[in-house]
């Protein structure tokens, strides 16, 4: 489940606005029942003597050609920034999801601690300024593009790092597990999950105001990248839509750097002399930053990396139990419907409850009644679903140091920092 992409531009034909439509309509929603569950893990990679300290570029590029002969069941990448990503294959279940990425993350500790480096969960780099470690047409072409607007976006690349849940988009027909209601709940719900999850409360060594900066940062983009669409009519419409109508960051070349065109949206580079091929709507579509992200499955994008080894199986566990159990997703749907006001019509993440989610977390406290109620249901579905009692307990843990005290893992940070010492 990874947005790995190649560098290539394949021979094309040409693809049609209403083509354009068709495909979206047809790949970015695909129905049925809820089986699958995947998810991607990003990390900082740090200096195990001093997580403070910046990895050299020649360490890291060591330890990633040693990692890439691991024989992991989950893809391993490397984003623009240096930071290590896993993305699990797509699993049948919570605890196979869990097992699978548990492994693979053993193994990459083992290999990186003998070249004396660890990771780090964060959702932004607590110490350093961005810094790109890979040197590529199409991140040389996004940084170009990304500067246009502010510093946010080299930000995003370099100095961010995530949980992401991958859920199926559910049945056609209506109801808790209909695609409908699923798209309707992670906008909504996604709110409570920043608030619940936040854990990047500094940057460059200083407290910034926010629980979540990555959140901010993606609030502050363009939001014709970063931004939802409109939360009215049918999904696959308004999806299409918003495609459509998004800026094109930027043009494959065969050889030499990219272009980056100004100010040209999708669709009006349909109906241009030289129209985009299919392979230009598929880099398109990974272009687009949403908090949620249709892509067969619906890619949840608004977790902050947590704290400690096994830190991201809590966000995973409650998500999928929120979504995948019908009485939990009821609960939840129930829950977060008191919320949608707060949003004023406007899209995540840059309407007044996603603002509140990253600057205040659980502080605010409409938010953390409701976080209280989907924890709470949460943590009944789990059995269900097969958890077992570690992965239970995991949640049971978060839920009381953290939910019921109307508190989030950036609360925790903030008074490392003032000690300075913030290692997790």
């Amino acid at each position: 489940m990874s947005d790995a992409v190649s560098d290539s531009t394949e021979s094309r034909s040409a693809v049609t606005e209403a083509e354009v439509e068709a495909l979206i309509h047809g790949i970015c929603f695909k129905t049925g029942p809820p089986r699958r569950l995947g998810v991607e893990v990003e990390w900082f990679v740090h200096e195990l003597r001093d997580p403070r300290l910046p990895v050299p570029s020649e360490r890291l590029e060591a330890a990633y050609t040693a990692l890439r002969t691991l024989p992991l069941s989950s893809a391993l990448t490397i984003e623009p920034g240096g930071q290590l990503e896993l993305s699990s294959a797509p699993a049948a279940s919570l605890m196979e999801c869990v097992g699978s990425v548990s492994a693979d993350l053993d193994a990459v500790r083992t290999l990186l601690r003998t070249a004396g480096l660890g990771l780090s969960g964060y959702g932004h780099d607590p110490w350093n300024p961005p810094r790109r470690y890979l040197r590529e047409p199409r991140y040389d072409a996004m940084e170009s593009y990304l500067d246009r607007t502010g510093p946010e976006g080299r930000c995003m690349m370099c100095s961010s790092a995530s949980v992401q849940v991958c859920l199926d988009a559910g049945y056609e027909e209506p109801g808790p597990l209909g695609y409908g209601r699923r798209w309707w709940l992670a906008h909504h719900l996604g709110a409570v999950l920043v608030a619940a999850f936040a854990n990047s409360p500094v940057a460059r060594g200083l407290p910034t105001g926010w629980r979540s900066t990555r959140q901010s940062l993606w609030a502050a983009m363009e939001p014709g990248r970063s931004c939802a669409p409109r939360m009215n009519g049918d999904p696959r419409g308004s999806w299409a839509r918003h495609v459509l109508d998004a800026p094109v960051m930027c043009v494959r070349a065969e050889s030499g750097p990219w272009r980056v065109p100004e100010g040209m949206t999708f669709r009006a580079w349909t109906r241009s002399a030289r129209p985009p091929g299919r392979g230009d709507l598929d880099y398109h579509l990974t272009t687009l930053f949403p908090p949620v992200r249709p892509r067969g499955h619906l890619e949840l994008r608004m977790i902050d990396a947590q704290p400690g080894d096994d830190g991201w199986v809590v966000p995973l566990a409650v998500t999928a139990a929120l979504f995948d159990d019908p009485e939990a997703a009821e609960t939840a749907y129930r829950a977060v419907k008191r919320l949608a006001e707060r949003a004023a019509s406007q899209p995540p993440p840059g309407n007044p409850l996603w603002v509140a989610a990253a600057r205040d977390g659980l502080t605010d406290p409409e938010l953390h009644e409701v976080a209280a109620l989907c924890f709470t249901a949460a943590i009944e579905a789990l059995p269900r679903l097969g958890a077992t009692g570690e992965v239970l307990g995991a949640v049971l843990e978060f839920t009381d140091r953290y939910v019921a005290r109307g508190r989030c893992p950036a609360d925790d940070l903030l008074p490392r920092v003032y000690g300075k010492d913030i290692r997790t």
